[in-house]
């Protein structure tokens, strides 16, 4: 048995949980979005580094995602898709958190990326958001001045919820001072969108073959939080963005939990402790 080693005082933190001296915090519900595009020698996914002075995951590379806004669960939003019941029924949420999900999961890769899921009407998509004036949107949004539901209304747009798959559902570990229960999303670059290197959380984007940011994981070259790194692993396996929008997912809650080995405390996954890496 192998895993993630905790050292020092995430050390004595997680042998107090275990012994049960000190609560775990409890997790935030969070979205994560794969944006996914098709390169010259197959499918690639948006990146962004977290800058070194983030709370939480500093430095590691990670996708487009953040933590619900309470105003993502307004009923008022203007949805085409998958209605919140049934995303509720595919990650085993209620449909008030499955609707807070979804639109948390189109807002924060606006946020980060300037890729929006949305269109004029139920089988369109807006085709650029690189102006001053969608820029100044990004901003208020981030800043909480604006609310999703409100700039989608104001812009007569509607929300694309059939545009996103779900992919997996990860629980941050018990010892971590930060938690977030959080859905992961698969989506495709709409047509004529762009990303860009928008700043905020990041001081780094890149896209990437997952096979290559594996290898460069592997070679200590970046740093992959364990579900990054076993998403980017799981597609690898595909040649195609629409091979990954096609499949069809079984979605089990994985959270890495809190053992001893050897005398110290570690994190670990039952069904591969070394969370793949060789």
């Amino acid at each position: 048995m192998g895993g993630i080693p905790l050292p020092g005082e995430l050390g004595e933190r997680a042998r107090d949980i275990l012994a049960g001296r000190v609560e775990p915090v409890p997790a935030r519900d969070a979205a994560t979005v794969v944006i996914l595009r098709e390169g010259r020698e197959g499918i690639e996914t948006y990146l962004l580094r977290r800058k070194a002075s983030m709370a939480f995951a500093a430095g590691a590379y990670v996708f487009p995602g953040g933590s619900v806004d309470p105003r993502d669960t307004d009923h008022a939003l203007a949805w085409a898709g998958p209605s919140p019941a049934e995303w509720g029924s595919v990650f085993g949420a209620d449909e008030k958190t499955a609707r807070g999900l979804v639109c948390a999961a189109v807002r924060e890769t606006f946020e980060e990326s300037g890729v929006l899921l949305a269109g004029p009407s139920a089988d369109s998509v807006v085709a650029d958001t690189t102006g001053d004036d969608w820029e100044a949107d990004r901003l208020a949004l981030i800043e909480r001045s604006l609310s999703f539901a409100d700039l989608l209304d104001r812009r007569g747009l509607v929300l694309r919820s059939d545009l996103l798959r779900p992919w997996a559902h990860w629980i941050t570990p018990e010892v971590e001072h930060r938690r977030f229960d959080t859905r992961f999303f698969v989506a495709a670059l709409p047509p004529g969108q762009r990303t860009r290197d928008v700043g905020g959380e990041a001081d780094q984007v890149a896209w990437s073959r997952p096979a290559d940011a594996i290898t460069r994981a592997r070679a200590g070259e970046i740093f992959l939080m364990p579900p990054t790194y076993r998403t980017l692993n799981e597609l690898s396996a595909y040649e195609k963005v629409d091979d990954v929008l096609g499949t069809e997912r079984e979605i089990v809650t994985l959270m890495p939990r809190i053992a001893e080995v050897d005398g110290e405390m570690h994190i670990v996954l039952d069904d591969d402790y070394r969370f793949g890496v060789a």
